[in-house]
């Protein structure tokens, strides 16, 4: 006798575990059932990104270069199902490589954005990179830009809230996260209408910066930068369409670090 097909159900990845949304709701996309998350569901985000941050932030830039690290190799794993997803096999690699890149400069992105600077007087005068705290992240629909945006903000301690405009690929991404020792409420993903969910991020007193990279609508990212003015939030909003397949640079990274600069005498 033929089995029923068990069909896959993509919810919404918060502190760790995959939810569905408090709403109830869901989006029927290509077939499939996908949660749509609503504000509340972004506010559990945010909670769970706040309560990671700290443990996250101070864990040493080493392990978290090997967390990232098991998160390219579990994308190596699911490579079959991304490509059954209707993603190419270059892209698949190109993401893998992507988070592998990233992984390297975790230990080393202090010894170029820090410095020890020379002053007048007899001081030790030292700049080093801390992470701003938890940002939110409208995030492109293709995997290697939610790669690109995920990657550089985590590696430098940061935590996200992610809103995700590819569902599946979003979810599926998620999974190699949730199985690669990576904290719980470091990468939290919600899928639906970035239009509806955005807007409660941008006005977040618990969110330190947004990255609106996603954005399609110059109209709701005029709107997300009014919002997030009202809590002094870094925003980042690229310029023009971003070619995900061109060498990154540091600024994805620096865009969501702090300089913290230490004075200390010589001599006593």
């Amino acid at each position: 006798m033929a089995r029923l097909k068990v069909r896959k159900t993509y919810k919404l990845f918060i502190g760790g575990k995959f939810p569905r949304s408090e709403s109830g709701r869901t989006d029927l996309v290509d077939g499939d059932n996908v949660a749509r998350a609503s504000r509340k569901d972004a506010r559990d985000a945010v909670v769970a990104a706040r309560k990671a941050q700290p443990g996250w932030a101070g864990a040493t830039a080493y392990n978290r270069g090997q967390i990232l690290y098991r998160a390219a190799e579990m994308m190596e794993a699911r490579r079959a199902e991304f490509k059954h997803l209707g993603l190419s096999g270059g892209e698949v690699d190109a993401s893998t490589d992507r988070l592998v890149w990233y992984a390297g400069w975790a230990d080393k992105l202090a010894q170029v954005t820090g410095n020890a600077n020379p002053v007048a007087g007899p001081f030790f005068n030292l700049s080093s990179p801390e992470p701003t705290g938890v940002v939110g992240v409208v995030a492109p629909a293709s995997l290697l830009g939610l790669v690109s945006v995920i990657a550089p903000a985590v590696v430098t301690g940061n935590t996200v809230v992610v809103i995700a405009t590819a569902p599946q690929v979003a979810i599926t991404l998620a999974e190699t996260w949730a199985t690669s020792d990576l904290p719980g409420g470091v990468v939290n993903i919600l899928t639906g209408d970035p239009a509806e969910v955005t807007p409660w991020l941008a006005s977040h007193d618990d969110v330190n910066a947004i990255d609106l990279t996603g954005v399609a609508s110059a109209d709701l990212a005029a709107d997300l930068e009014r919002e997030a003015a009202g809590t002094l939030k870094r925003v980042l909003r690229p310029a023009g369409e971003v070619d995900f397949s061109a060498d990154p640079g540091l600024r994805p990274m620096t865009a969501f670090l702090e300089t913290k600069t230490v004075w200390h005498p010589k001599g006593f």
